[in-house]
């Protein structure tokens, strides 16, 4: 069974995306960091992953039940050169994600690397996105959150540590280099966009509550993920946690997104930026990641690939190909922002 798909301008989707947010009463840097978020992670993410305008309802009806305060300014709590400790206050991550980034390269140049770690925040988005971040203040970025328990330890049947993602992203001559992963071999949305197509999914994806693997989406979905590379995306996954929840003194393991409905969804991030120019000029720096890339390029090809990309590459393709054509939003997202615009008393126009 297909997933219909409806294909909109871009930059239609984007104004209706500001026009909403307005309309729900945020700020204009705050719209400007939101519409952002989720225009990046729509154009570069796969449409199963959800993190992109589908995301766009979830925002109203937290701020609808009071869970998000448009306005909340996060809090620095302690700072030296080099670091930041932030309380977000329970405001949009999205927001929260930006400025921690621009602090941490802020510090980048002046000590070579700046690190801002957060506490009491909620979902960012895209990891990638807050690690391209950095890249506008020529630097390298890390971004790393931790998330609601959703995969198994080795060995165990039950979710105790979450997807947990990275985005790292460096410049090069072309497009940048992102790696933007969850720690989980494939995630619950991508389950459920099989299930909707009626498709099997791999085995090492996830497991049934009595801890089968199965390649049953529907079977699966009360089940715990599996971490990539087996224990190693355990392991991964829980220094994340220790990196982001444990040392902000904020959630880990079981407690982010313990429960939903209430406003403290105790999500941890950190975000790290490193200055090039402390080590080189950026145009060398460039130089050597094309030199770089042209190397991994070169090797001989498997049998059954036609070329050899690098992390960021198929997402860089995705973006020019939807900003040219415009992006595919799955119909049923299409609705819902068709319904949103009505209850918003927003044009929607796409």
């Amino acid at each position: 069974m297909s997933i219909q798909m409806i294909r909109v301008d871009v930059n239609r989707l984007d104004a209706f995306v500001r026009r909403a947010f307005r309309a729900m009463g945020l700020s204009e840097s705050e719209i400007q960091h939101c519409a952002n978020g989720l225009m990046q992670s729509e154009l570069r993410c796969l449409p199963g992953q959800g993190q992109g305008v589908a995301r766009l309802t979830g925002y109203y009806e937290r701020i609808r039940k009071g869970l998000y305060q448009p306005g909340t300014t996060i809090e620095v709590v302690k700072e030296s050169p080099a670091l930041a400790l932030i309380d977000a206050r329970m405001t949009m991550g999205s927001v929260v994600g930006q400025e921690a980034m621009a602090l941490a390269a802020q510090k980048a140049r002046v000590c070579g690397i700046g690190a801002a770690f957060v506490h009491n925040s909620t979902h960012f988005g895209s990891s990638g996105f807050h690690a391209r971040r950095a890249l506008n203040d020529d630097c390298i970025g890390i971004a790393i959150t931790n998330a609601g328990a959703e995969m198994a330890p080795w060995g165990g049947r039950e979710a105790r540590v979450g997807t947990n993602p990275w985005g790292l992203a460096a410049p090069s001559g072309g497009f940048p280099v992102v790696l933007d992963i969850a720690l989980t071999t494939a995630g619950k949305g991508m389950m459920r966009w099989r299930e909707r197509q009626g498709q099997t999914m791999p085995r090492d994806w996830a497991l049934t509550p009595d801890g089968q693997e199965t390649d049953q989406p529907t079977a699966a979905m009360a089940g715990a993920l599996l971490g990539i590379g087996e224990y190693k995306g355990y392991g991964l996954s829980l220094f994340t946690d220790v990196l982001t929840g444990v040392i902000t003194g904020g959630g880990f393991g079981l407690t982010p997104y313990h429960d939903r409905n209430i406003a403290k969804l105790d999500v941890a991030h950190t975000f790290i930026a490193i200055h090039i120019d402390f080590f080189m000029p950026l145009d060398l720096f460039k130089a050597r990641m094309d030199a770089f890339i042209a190397e991994i390029k070169s090797s001989a090809l498997r049998p059954g690939f036609d070329e050899i990309l690098v992390p960021g590459e198929i997402d860089h393709r995705r973006e020019q190909s939807y900003r040219r054509d415009g992006a595919l939003l799955d119909a049923q997202v299409f609705d819902r922002l068709r319904a949103l615009a009505d209850t918003l008393g927003v044009e929607f126009a796409l």
